[in-house]
């Protein structure tokens, strides 16, 4: 069958591949990698056929891979420790390219090979840190933001390298074609800035607006491999493009939509390349080479750590945090794979190099997780061996919006919230994926995102981890239970209100551990059943036991009701049963003349006097002293019954009262 019998063999070994490192807490890239070994043509078993088209399909893979990298990209998320990523990130890229310079040579590399191989050795892996760091809870410390600052400034360097790198071979001819690569990407970049600020945001805006999820991203797939082959036909790299495109992207309204559509495609693709990289991986090679490869480690393990923690030492970080971003950046990351790619490509590194350098790629991430739950317990010893107590570590200002609400839907029920919420001046931000809507709430001065409130892409972007209450408002049941279990899965702790739209999804809801659940449908028709039992002179007590009884019969799935919620149940329920009716004093009433103290009314009636008006001014909360002359209007606080005794009271030996419709 070709290429698609090789998909399906790929395919089944990425998923064992991925199971085992699964299981073991592991990058799933190495068990990608490891699969790719176990079908390549070096080992027994199924074996790929046609290694070339499946290294074709892992371009896209490399180019998706960088396009994601651009969709994510902010100056924002190096606000903290801008000067340590921009400055400190190029400093040590090129002291560590120097490191793999001089390991290069003392393996017998040419200068040339030795060269990739300082770059592919100075990049460390973004995707084994974020995994480690969410293992052990540790993203929001202070080394974690150093180590992603720095991380996002190694991944942006790939591009460059990629461009500078083949232009080197030789250098008489290579240095006028590495000027007329750096101007043309230098053209591509002024026109795809152009393009995305006045092209592509209209035609996604168009796009979304149709409605169409399957045409949004098969736009957001023409405009990241589209630049890509753009680059490719000016005569640089493929993914150069891709990275582009996703950069110019990631400043429009749907960035984040775009990425969370991209994402299951780039996995795929990304993991094609991986198993494409290991399939050039010999088992008896590395067999055959353990000391060259355990001396690389060694060296590139101890010089990278050494490298990295005196450069964050050298920017003023003091205590753990040199130590810790030391032993995180230890190791060599997945984007060595395409700088070692790239090289074979151009014949800069050998076969058998190629294999050394994965070799170690491999071992050092596997080393990560244990070595970077070192930094503490070394750090400890370090003070006790040094007799000094830790320095103290000024907290980082923390920007980013915090003890916020997120409004999931932007309908009629999550426009009448966020309005309440802009009111009260509490932080809300609302998801939001109708296009049409995006510009109404910047109108409003509203914080919005637009994208499915379902992915964790858009998620994590309104600050889910972060937020104090998420209320569900959409409208469809299944788009509702999405966003609640992505959320559980998020941030396990956080608030959740949802909207349910019928009887049977309750349980489902409350299972989730939803605090409380709204039905406006069954609302709205409670409320206009009462309507119809007040014209049908029913008594209000009497309607509201109807209503409460239809109420707790119709919410019994959730059993367990949020005790706060109960308490709003009860204030409602009291609210209606007090209201204030407006009534004219007659002449000739028994209250005409006298203060409201002496005329005892409330002692007598229940009712309270809670406003006057005469001749046109308006006197609220009257004091006990306050006289009631004929001809005021006076309005009476109180239940159905104590009004009426009020009526009585008032009307007394003059007939019969005209009341005043409030």
């Amino acid at each position: 069958m070709g290429i698609a019998a090789d998909i399906a063999i790929i395919l089944v070994a990425a998923l064992m591949g991925g199971f085992v490192a699964q299981r073991l807490g592991q990058p799933l890239i190495l068990g990608y990698i490891v699969a790719g070994i176990l079908v390549g043509p070096y080992t027994g078993g199924p074996t790929v056929g046609d290694i070339h088209d499946i290294e074709l399909l892992a371009e896209i893979g490399v180019a998706l891979l960088l396009f994601a990298l651009g969709l994510e990209f902010s100056f924002g998320k190096l606000a903290n420790v801008r000067w340590v990523a921009f400055l400190g990130a190029p400093i040590q890229l090129l002291l560590t390219i120097g490191l793999g310079y001089g390991l290069g040579l003392l393996l017998g590399w040419s200068p040339y090979a030795s060269l990739w191989l300082g770059a592919m050795i100075a990049l460390s892996s973004t995707m084994v840190i974020l995994k480690t760091l969410m293992a052990r809870g540790a993203l929001g410390s202070l080394d974690s933001r150093v180590m992603l600052g720095m991380l996002i400034v190694q991944d942006l360097a790939v591009v460059p390298l990629l461009i500078i790198l083949p232009e080197l071979a030789d250098l008489g001819a290579g240095l006028p074609q590495l000027g007329w690569a750096l101007l043309r990407a230098g053209l591509f970049l002024a026109t795809m800035i152009f393009v995305g600020t006045r092209v592509i945001p209209a035609l996604l805006k168009r796009i979304a607006a149709w409605g169409s999820r399957e045409l949004f991203l098969i736009t957001i797939m023409a405009i990241g491999l589209g630049a890509s082959y753009a680059t490719y036909l000016a005569g640089l790299s493929f993914a150069f493009g891709a990275f582009v495109a996703g950069m110019v992207l990631s400043e429009s309204d749907y960035s984040h939509q775009a990425l969370s559509d991209i994402v299951p495609l780039r996995d795929v693709f990304g993991m094609l390349f991986f198993v494409s990289v290991g399939m050039l991986l010999d088992p008896a090679f590395l067999l055959a080479n353990v000391g060259p490869i355990l001396l690389l480690v060694v060296a590139v393990s101890l010089g990278k750590a050494l490298i990295f923690a005196g450069v964050v030492r050298g920017f003023g970080y003091r205590g753990e945090a040199p130590l810790a971003v030391g032993l995180g950046l230890f190791q060599i990351g997945e984007f060595a794979f395409v700088l070692a790619r790239a090289a074979v490509g151009v014949d800069a590194i050998s076969a058998d190099q190629y294999s050394l350098l994965l070799a170690a790629a491999l071992t050092t991430m596997l080393l990560t997780p244990f070595v970077s739950g070192l930094s503490a317990p070394a750090y400890a010893l370090l003070r006790r061996w040094r007799g000094a107590p830790a320095p103290p570590v000024a907290p980082l200002a923390e920007e980013e919006l915090s003890g916020h609400i997120i409004i999931a839907g932007y309908g009629r029920v999550g426009r009448y919230t966020a309005d309440l919420l802009r009111r009260l001046d509490l932080p809300s931000v609302v998801i939001e994926r109708d296009s049409r809507l995006m510009d109404e709430l910047r109108r409003d001065g509203q914080a919005a995102i637009y994208g499915d409130a379902g992915s964790p892409v858009v998620l994590e972007a309104a600050g889910v981890q972060r937020a104090r209450l998420l209320l569900v408002a959409v409208s469809a049941a299944i788009d509702a239970e999405l966003i609640v279990r992505e959320c559980r899965r998020l941030s396990p702790g956080l608030h959740i209100v949802a909207r349910a739209t019928q009887l049977g999804q309750l349980e489902v809801l409350h299972e989730l551990g939803i605090h409380e659940v709204v039905q406006p449908e069954f609302e709205a028709g409670l409320e206009m059943a009462r309507q119809v039992l007040l014209h049908l002179d029913f008594a209000p007590a009497e309607i509201e036991r109807l209503s409460d009884g239809v109420r707790r019969e119709h919410y019994r799935p959730i059993e367990a009701p949020h005790e706060s919620a109960a308490m709003l149940g009860q204030l409602r329920r009291a609210r209606r049963s007090l209201e204030i009716d407006w009534f004219d004093l007659p002449e000739g009433s028994p209250l005409a003349g006298g203060s409201i103290g002496a005329s005892a009314i409330r002692q007598r009636t229940g009712a309270s006097i809670v406003a006057v008006l005469r001749a046109g001014a308006l006197i609220s909360n009257p004091g006990p002293e306050t006289l009631l002359l004929a001809g005021d209007q006076v309005a009476a606080l109180g239940t159905a019954a104590q009004r009426e005794a009020f009526q009585r009271m008032m009307s007394r030996g003059v007939g019969t009262p005209e009341l005043i419709e409030a």
